[in-house]
């Protein structure tokens, strides 16, 4: 239950400040262009909180938290008084209103930017992309990948972290032709080029991870057999496990790795098994029984309540980047730039069919995304705004009719031909676009459920 309201402030605070500040976007210059706001809502349905400012705004926090809505002064919403008619929406040039009307997704790209520039100042680091397996018959087998060699690049696009080869290997799904990978060995300052053919790459995938399939298996530091935590309650716990007891073997048999012994274990759900430990330099044998345990695919295993000591990272396996003021600035903006050419690519793929509409995600997996993304600290939270913002932005210049890009393309028409778009077209567009949003939401949300 605790989890539950932790994920559902988070992503309350994501979406509170996703938008505030894209509706920000329209009352300020709407404001700046001498148009009176009638009310600026965050959220929508009955209003729950409300305050009056000195020009008349009435700004509320309203019931259903899913959205939001600035409303101005319109001549087609009710009357106005002739001593306001110069601040009614309606009457102002057309490029006043296109200004007002991409204001809101243009300060979601500013919000981006302002984030991104607060993770870069503080720093960043990320794991460096080194291949530690490679499946057999796998995309990177077939190319020529092999244990030992860095990933320096892909398609030409430098990938210094997991981070960065993960997104460069991200906006190649849906693609057909060549994917090019850059290594080089160990201490060699010789570079190499591989190739892996694509058909369609990954098209049906419901959420791809691109590494696993292409087969790697990125190097991580041995994860010790000493045991940090020991579940109370649990088979372990019963057995008399305690932390910093050393796994020395099972049934007679040693295990080199962590998750060989874990594998041991998961495959004995209610047998029985001695583990043999190392305790302030003697060594005992446990007996326990793991117990069974369903995981979400439907799998039954057997565990017993122990987790290890974190592995060590050498500090020449991560790479860490300290940036300044001015430095942290143009990251940020280069970062929007590449997410918002991401994100333009990939709502163009799941168009023309090469990524799986089942990648849509709607408010629940959100809310579990800002809720994880917080745990893992303010820089993670900040970034997956970013990247909410950017998102958000980017949807609504889209040219459909009740979002702001719709709008832009009335007022576009408009500007071309010296008069504004029927009320009869206009008010077709709307029925339209509002049939499109709600299937897209719909798609969306069933996809969330789908996940659960």
């Amino acid at each position: 239950m605790l989890d539950f309201l932790q994920t559902a402030i988070w992503a309350l605070v994501a979406l509170g400040v996703l938008v505030s500040f894209h509706e920000f976007g329209h009352f300020l210059v709407a404001r700046l262009c001498g148009v009176k706001v009638l009310r600026f809502s965050v959220g929508f349905g009955r209003r729950l909180v409300s305050r009056y400012d000195r020009h008349g705004t009435e700004f509320t926090i309203s019931a259903i938290p899913l959205g939001g809505y600035v409303k101005f002064l319109d001549e087609r919403e009710g009357n106005v008084s002739p001593e306001e008619l110069d601040q009614a929406f309606n009457r102002k040039s057309v490029w006043a209103r296109m200004a007002i009307a991409a204001a809101g997704p243009v300060a979601n790209f500013l919000l981006a930017i302002v984030l991104f520039w607060g993770v870069f100042l503080g720093g960043t680091s990320g794991p460096v992309p080194v291949v530690g397996e490679v499946e057999a018959g796998s995309l990177a087998a077939m190319a020529g990948l092999e244990s030992g060699q860095e990933i320096v690049a892909v398609d030409d696009r430098p990938t210094p972290t997991w981070q960065a080869l993960n997104w460069r290997l991200a906006n190649r799904l849906g693609d057909s032709g060549e994917i090019k990978f850059s290594v080089h060995y160990p201490d060699s300052s010789l570079e190499y080029h591989m190739y892996a053919d694509v058909d369609r790459w990954l098209s049906g995938k419901e959420v791809p991870d691109p590494l696993e399939e292409i087969g790697v298996k990125l190097w991580t530091p041995p994860v010790s057999m000493k045991l940090s935590q020991v579940v109370p309650g649990s088979p372990a716990a019963e057995a008399g496990f305690a932390a910093g007891d050393e796994v020395v073997a099972t049934d007679g048999q040693a295990f080199e790795t962590w998750d060989a012994w874990t594998a041991y274990v998961r495959a004995r759900a209610g047998e029985q098994i001695d583990v043999t430990v190392l305790r302030d330099g003697q060594r005992q044998t446990l007996a326990v029984t793991p117990a069974e345990t369903t995981l979400d695919t439907g799998e039954k295993i057997g565990r017993i309540g122990v987790a290890p000591i974190g592995a060590s990272w050498p500090e020449e396996m991560v790479r860490r980047y300290h940036y300044g003021i001015g430095a942290a600035l143009v990251k940020g903006l280069q970062e929007t730039w590449s997410k918002t050419l991401f994100t333009l690519s990939s709502l163009k793929k799941l168009l023309f069919g090469q990524v799986s509409t089942k990648n849509l995600s709607g408010p629940i997996t959100i809310a579990k995304v800002a809720g994880t993304s917080a745990d893992a600290g303010w820089q993670s939270f900040l970034s997956l705004l970013a990247l909410l913002s950017i998102s958000l932005g980017v949807l609504n210049l889209l040219p459909i009719p009740v979002l702001d890009g719709g709008h832009l393309l009335y007022y576009g028409i408009e500007a071309v031909k010296g008069s504004p778009v029927s009320e009869r077209v206009q008010m077709i567009g709307l029925q339209v676009g509002m049939v499109m949003v709600l299937c897209i939401m719909a798609l969306a949300l069933y996809n969330d459920i789908l996940r659960l």
